[in-house]
């Protein structure tokens, strides 16, 4: 195993090993990606306060997020095409994220079905849904995860219609992908991957194909997805998922302060603040400096949590100085995905916990529940609340 030593060396070493089209659709954002940079940048430019002569004995990152009791503040984000990233993608990611103690999300867009996992792991995990225009679909996949005992759902609002992703479009990535040259020639450069990929009949999208009303294979998958996001999605759809679900409700996507309000309203039980990864509107600010706002507006009624940028434990505890109970990775755990397996996910997870430990503790503080803004270095980078 090559030495990891923080999430660089895990992005450098997929982008050697996954196919070009599906690295760049893990690693890209939309238009001229100025979003998805910030994502990263605003994080780097926020200060901390180094504390010495502090007691760092018993240091703790345990907390919960939804009343489910967690290794440390992170969850695994629900991100599609994760099992060409990897072949079984999603279930070795599951399984990683089970073992070390924290939340994987299975997303609707995924290789591996709801099934797969639930077959494969022994705790609840969480399913990641998408208001379609075919609501029979949504009423079956929400059945289906009940039946797979998912302990929570999380209803993505910010993908009614798609953002354009340039590098998507110039490497022909599709369902099916196109078979141009250029993809065969760079298929050939990765034959971990290409063996990996022949071992496993999951090469589909296990949620959709089979599931979906004519929808039977990948060749009626691509005409199916175009139309299917649902541009007309209001909060009453998000009450109607809420009456079906029953349980446990996440909202992902939150960016402005009214629809933080209209999201507690709605009784969810969390909100997650997110611009998608930068993947959907160029141009609007990062997540981490949205995040104080809304934690201002609505903190005290719902568990605010964050997305996007998060790319060490320091990025985490940022956040959780910054109001939220939460954070989900996206990237990083697919970088380890794509770098080496399950063993890269577990590698991602150690070196995130191992760093936000660390960074803790040299703050001054022991208990990851009791951070707040006083290890943040006074306007050093440090968002303004609204």
């Amino acid at each position: 195993m090559p030495v990891i030593t923080n999430i660089e060396d895990l992005r450098v070493l997929a982008r050697k090993r996954v196919p070009r089209m599906f690295y760049d659709y893990a690693d890209s954002g939309s238009w001229t990606e100025s979003t998805y940079r910030a994502n990263e940048a605003d994080f780097q430019a926020i200060k901390l306060r180094q504390r010495v002569a502090v007691n760092m004995e018993n240091r703790s990152l345990r907390t919960t997020m939804v009343g489910q009791d967690v290794a440390m503040p992170v969850a695994l984000a629900p991100t599609g095409l994760t099992g060409m990233q990897h072949a079984d993608g999603e279930i070795l990611a599951a399984r990683a994220a089970e073992r070390f103690g924290v939340p994987f999300t299975l997303s609707t867009m995924s290789i591996c079905s709801i099934e797969d996992i639930a077959a494969r792991t022994h705790r609840p995990f969480w399913l990641q849904v998408y208001v379609m225009r075919d609501r029979a679909f949504v009423e079956r996949l929400i059945d289906r995860a009940k039946a797979a005992r998912c302990s929570a759902l999380m209803l993505t609002l910010d993908l009614q219609i798609l953002g354009q992703r340039h590098k998507d479009i110039k490497n022909g990535l599709s369902a099916p992908p196109k078979p141009t040259l250029a993809n065969l020639i760079n298929l050939a450069t990765k034959p971990r991957w290409c063996w990996n990929m022949l071992q496993t009949p999951r090469r589909g999208f296990g949620n959709i194909v089979g599931h979906a009303s004519g929808v039977g294979d990948l060749s009626s998958l691509s005409a199916w997805t175009a139309e299917q996001f649902d541009p007309a999605l209001s909060w009453s759809d998000v009450e109607w998922i809420k009456q079906r679900w029953g349980g446990k409700l996440i909202l992902k996507g939150i960016m402005d302060e009214e629809d933080a309000r209209l999201a507690v309203a709605s009784g969810a039980d969390a909100l997650i603040v997110s611009n998608h990864g930068g993947r959907q509107l160029d141009g609007a600010p990062s997540s981490i400096a949205a995040l104080p706002g809304i934690v201002d507006a609505v903190g005290s009624q719902i568990e605010v949590w964050m997305d996007g940028g998060v790319r060490s434990g320091q990025d985490v505890l940022k956040a959780v100085a910054l109001g939220a109970r939460g954070t989900l990775i996206g990237r990083p755990f697919l970088y380890g995905l794509g770098a080496m397996g399950e063993a890269g996910v577990t590698r991602c997870l150690e070196v995130i916990a191992r760093e936000l430990d660390l960074t803790m503790a040299f703050c001054g503080h022991t208990d990851i529940r009791r951070v707040g803004r006083d290890i943040l270095l006074p306007g050093a980078g440090v968002p303004m609340r609204r």
